[in-house]
């Protein structure tokens, strides 16, 4: 069986539920003096972050991951706890003395438009965990480096070069604060490149690379469209995915990171790219049925009738069973 490491954020995430919309409060001609509040008719408080988000719909498809991340030793236990019981390794994650884990505020507007706002706490320190791990990341087969500190991005890149390790990028909210070079770096020679259309614009005008280059650069390229599915190209072919319909739609927090989840499930068990696409696109329908990012729950037969009605074709139900 293949490891799978997942470097990115642990954190809690608080999500407003705003039943208007962001654009009928903000007045454009007044947005250099900003002032606003907006009126929540509902508040979750959820165990979030990439890292936990992905490694626990990895977990709802019986795939063992690790999760490499600093946590706050004031406020992590119950989180651990809730790893523990998704059979999550948290053996490299670290807990830090006097400090809280990473707090997400996330305001989801009636358009499902989100405004956040993030506080880092013991990620801070993710950096140099990740340098003290050196050879010991030889141990994993697919390193996922999602959002975190820039510079523990810049350096989970750097083992997975060094050692030859595959590797999935998805900047995400971070593109902002990734510089150009560590940019560049680490979409050179990264397995798989991944983002929503937006922050793949961002990514092309930030790297000076276009969706051709970074198809070039990379295996393969994701970009993920919403409701329209997402896309899947690499040198030879392009695959138009379509998407699984949820049975009712409530919160599209964490979305990316199902998707994400269900995609690495298929890769590291060999199936072909647009399999892939089609498992993620369909943990990701079970995600927003939901409030928060690990809320939902899926039996492979459920999961499997899902995939079957959005694709019209079977899903390898015994790939992903208990073994």
């Amino acid at each position: 069986m293949k490891k799978i490491a997942v470097v990115g954020s642990l954190a809690f995430d608080y999500i407003f539920d705003f039943p208007q919309t962001f654009e009928e409060n903000i007045l454009p001609d007044k947005i250099k003096n900003l002032s606003v509040s907006f009126l929540a008719e509902k508040l979750c408080k959820n165990f979030g972050g990439v890292a936990g988000n992905i490694t626990y719909n990895l977990s709802l498809l019986n795939c063992s991951s690790s999760i490499i991340s600093c946590a706050g030793k004031a406020d992590f236990s119950l989180y651990r706890e809730h790893l523990k019981k998704m059979n999550v390794d948290i053996s490299f994650v670290e807990e830090v003395e006097n400090e809280f884990c990473a707090n997400a505020f996330i305001v989801s507007d009636r358009n499902n438009c989100q405004i956040s706002a993030f506080y880092p706490g013991a990620l801070l320190r993710d950096n140099d965990l990740i340098k003290s791990l050196g050879e010991k990341m030889k141990m994993f087969d697919l390193i996922v480096v999602g959002p975190t500190v820039p510079e523990a991005m810049n350096s989970a890149v750097k083992l997975a070069k060094k050692y030859n390790i595959a590797y999935l990028y998805d900047p995400a909210q971070q593109i902002p604060s990734v510089s150009r070079d560590d940019l560049r770096y680490a979409l050179d020679g990264a397995e798989i490149i991944i983002g929503n259309d937006y922050e793949l614009s961002l990514i092309n005008n930030k790297s000076g690379y276009s969706n051709n280059d970074l198809i070039a650069k990379s295996r393969i390229l994701i970009t993920t469209l919403g409701e329209k599915g997402s896309l899947v190209e690499s040198d030879n072919d392009k695959h138009n995915i379509g998407v699984a319909e949820p049975l009712r739609l409530v919160d599209t927090t964490g979305a990316g990171d199902a998707y994400i989840a269900g995609f690495v499930a298929g890769y590291v068990k060999n199936l072909d790219v647009k399999s892939c696409a089609k498992i993620g696109a369909t943990l990701s329908s079970f995600v927003i049925e939901e409030y928060g990012t690990q809320n939902h729950k899926i039996s492979l037969s459920n999961f499997g009738n899902r995939y079957k009605t959005a694709f019209g074709e079977a899903w390898n139900f015994e790939l992903f069973e208990c073994k």
